[in-house]
């Protein structure tokens, strides 16, 4: 990895959830880089580890092995309030459920995260909002509420609030899951757009034809980084096995019904 060109770089990066009696290891030995301007995918099935990557890099939550580095920083080193700084300045969440605030506007959702800023005043506030609301195609529905949106145009103003500070990498978690299918069409068609204008971006999906979109996919399995053909070959045997259980549960389930 030249990490002098990555806005991300992950090195034998792990991630283990303890409670007293079980220790449940999420992400084991990830090697990871993700270029500016780069648009990454991140795949592989439920409990996979997808998510707790994604929140791991977005700094959301932290890694119990290993190194991080985030656009120079080293996130290892950082203070609780360092990495909040760096959160709020460097990186943007897109969410599957929105996330967006019901008892604020349009406008005042996408302005929220600029408010934790001290050096950007009130005027420049609103022209980012703005602007970010043009690029998605809502600033005329700035003066709306989350409720009075349809899902889809609810993401968009996600994407805004995730654009509005000008993040160094726009992160994505399952953005098109609670769509339906032409919403998330729309949605990912704005992600299109934004990487060809130069945007960084890494987005967990379990969708095939959206993770195509992306320049390059990262296939994780049972926590690590793995091939193309191992995730495909795992895949197969996982469902088989899930074929072999279900065939067993229906016939032990025939065989005792009188």
């Amino acid at each position: 990895m030249n990490d002098a060109n990555n806005v991300i770089s992950l090195r034998g990066l792990g991630k283990v959830y303890r409670t007293d009696e079980v220790e449940t290891q999420a992400l084991s030995d990830i090697q990871l880089a993700i270029a500016q301007g780069e648009f990454v995918s991140i795949s592989g099935p439920s409990g996979c580890g997808k998510t707790t990557l994604l929140s791991i890099m977005g700094l959301l939550d932290t890694a119990s092995e290993g190194s991080f580095t985030l656009n120079g920083h080293d996130v290892g080193a950082l203070t609780t309030a360092g990495r909040a700084r760096i959160r709020n300045a460097e990186i943007g969440f897109v969410f599957q459920a929105f996330n967006l605030i019901g008892s604020l506007s349009v406008e005042e959702n996408v302005e929220l995260p600029l408010t934790y800023r001290d050096n950007i005043n009130g005027a420049e506030r609103r022209r980012r909002v703005h602007e970010a609301l043009e690029r998605v195609g809502m600033a005329h529905r700035m003066r709306h509420y989350p409720a009075q949106l349809s899902g889809g145009q609810q993401q968009r103003v996600a994407v805004a609030r995730a654009l509005v500070g000008k993040p160094a990498i726009l992160l994505a978690d399952e953005p098109t899951g609670n769509l339906d299918s032409g919403s998330g069409e729309a949605v990912m068609g704005l992600l299109d757009e934004l990487h060809k204008g130069g945007a960084t971006i890494c987005m967990v999906t379990h969708d095939v034809r959206y993770a195509k979109l992306a320049q390059r996919t990262v296939y994780l399995f049972d926590g690590r980084v793995v091939d193309e053909e191992t995730f495909d070959r795992l895949r197969h045997e996982d469902e088989r096995r899930l074929d072999d259980l279900i065939g067993g549960r229906i016939h032990i389930s025939a065989a005792i019904i009188p």
